[in-house]
């Protein structure tokens, strides 16, 4: 089809109406099945298109993170934390995947899903992503269930009109708010983050006035940097007055 955009929408056959069925599952059901369709594809061979299915220009994959509310992590324990639930090739392939997804308003507690082309890894660090940013926009809750199927449709759908630019996507589900940032190569292309930033929107329907953001990778892995030596310091502090009162209370009893 000359508009995959269209044929995402209207290829979902019969299984993106099993969305309401599922819906009552409860969020530990479904995330053991996801991991048991990221078991099963890592094991096989590489994923293709079925017959007669409609190929996507990439394969993508999906990928699931939960995080713990003021703790920090490094990179090598976030890239623990991160779960591959399985790649795609067609838009069949995508539909069944989506209909046993948890709706990003269905989470409970902080997590993030993600969806990359295969083989990238959805972290700063990675080859494809470490000269690369992102642009995030932060919405009110109730809103990004909704606004995650549109942004996934308009990437899967080649709608960004950007080349190879763009690598992935991602929805954090925070409790005072919901943010979506989408992942491109090169920071340094102005002129392409700004056309990224304003297709956002648009597929997004956010009006002209919506606040939206852009961060380099580069700053993000700073920022980590400093938030992990400071959580780190205060933490010594903490130890360490703690062991000062300990031996002066000894100190007391000794001498008492």
């Amino acid at each position: 089809m000359n508009n995959k955009f269209d044929a995402l929408k209207d290829d979902d056959g019969g299984d993106h109406d099993q969305n309401e069925e599922n819906s009552t599952q409860k969020v530990g059901e479904k995330e053991k099945t996801e991991q048991d369709k990221s078991q099963g594809s890592s094991k096989g061979k590489a994923v293709v298109p079925g017959p007669a299915e409609h190929p996507l220009q990439y394969n993508y994959t999906f990928w699931y993170s939960r995080r713990t509310p003021g703790h920090p992590t490094s990179s090598q324990s976030y890239e623990q934390n991160i779960k591959q639930i399985g790649t795609f090739a067609s838009v069949e392939q995508f539909w069944r995947f989506d209909s046993h997804m948890v709706r990003p308003g269905d989470l409970t507690g902080h997590g993030d899903f993600h969806l990359f082309k295969e083989g990238i890894k959805p972290m700063w660090e990675d080859d494809a992503n470490k000269n690369g940013g992102k642009c995030i926009i932060r919405l009110r809750k109730g809103l990004a269930s909704h606004c995650w199927e549109n942004l996934i449709l308009a990437m899967l759908g080649e709608q960004f009109m950007v080349g190879e630019e763009i690598c992935g996507a991602v929805v954090s589900v925070r409790f005072q708010e919901d943010i979506i940032s989408i992942w491109n190569k090169t920071a340094s292309d102005q002129a392409t983050t700004a056309r990224i930033r304003d297709r956002l929107r648009r597929v997004l329907n956010r009006p002209p006035n919506t606040i939206m953001e852009y961060k380099t990778h580069t700053d993000s892995i700073n920022w980590h940097h400093e938030s992990l030596l400071f959580c780190w310091h205060a933490t010594w502090k903490i130890l360490l007055s703690w062991t000062r009162g300990i031996g002066r209370a000894f100190y007391v009893l000794r001498t008492g």
